[in-house]
């Protein structure tokens, strides 16, 4: 289920995860083709020292894929990744990305234009089939919150 709403500040949640025991992992991504992988290298060892297997690795890199390229092909800069997780009996990681609000006309740029129309589309699925909850947060300044809670366990 995907709802949208009106926040103040969504950089208050990563400030109680951490203030209530939580982990939290936060990276400004460039706004371009190599985002995605980018995101992945740098969340991968983190993901990996919060304990998580192998298989609940994989599908945090997949969503944060996904969220990340719908960013940059999407959205305006700037792109940033946040993780949040909880360390009690939960389990639960939080996957944000923010990015500057949607982009104005049609053009994905050289990058989406170059792929195969086949490699579009299906993000929104994979997210949706692999995450428990997402949301959309936009804040007053209009920066958007796409967010995606996970299990870790």
């Amino acid at each position: 289920m995907t709802t949208t709403t009106i926040s103040s500040r969504h950089q208050c949640s990563a400030l109680s995860a951490v203030s209530a025991g939580g982990r939290a992992f936060s990276t400004p991504l460039e706004h371009g083709p190599l985002a995605p992988a980018a995101a992945r290298q740098a969340v991968r060892p983190v993901l990996e020292a919060w304990g998580l297997g192998e298989d609940r690795v994989y599908e945090m890199l997949l969503v944060i894929s996904e969220l990340v390229t719908n960013a940059v092909l999407h959205a305006l800069p700037p792109i940033v990744l946040h993780l949040h997780g909880s360390v009690d009996s939960s389990g639960q990681i939080q996957v944000h990305v923010t990015d500057g609000g949607p982009r104005t006309g049609t053009d994905l740029g050289s990058w989406a234009a170059s792929r195969p129309e086949g490699e579009h589309g299906r993000g929104g699925q994979i997210i949706s089939a692999l995450a428990k909850r997402t949301k959309i947060d936009i804040d007053l300044d209009g920066l958007v919150d796409h967010w995606a809670d996970l299990d870790a366990a």
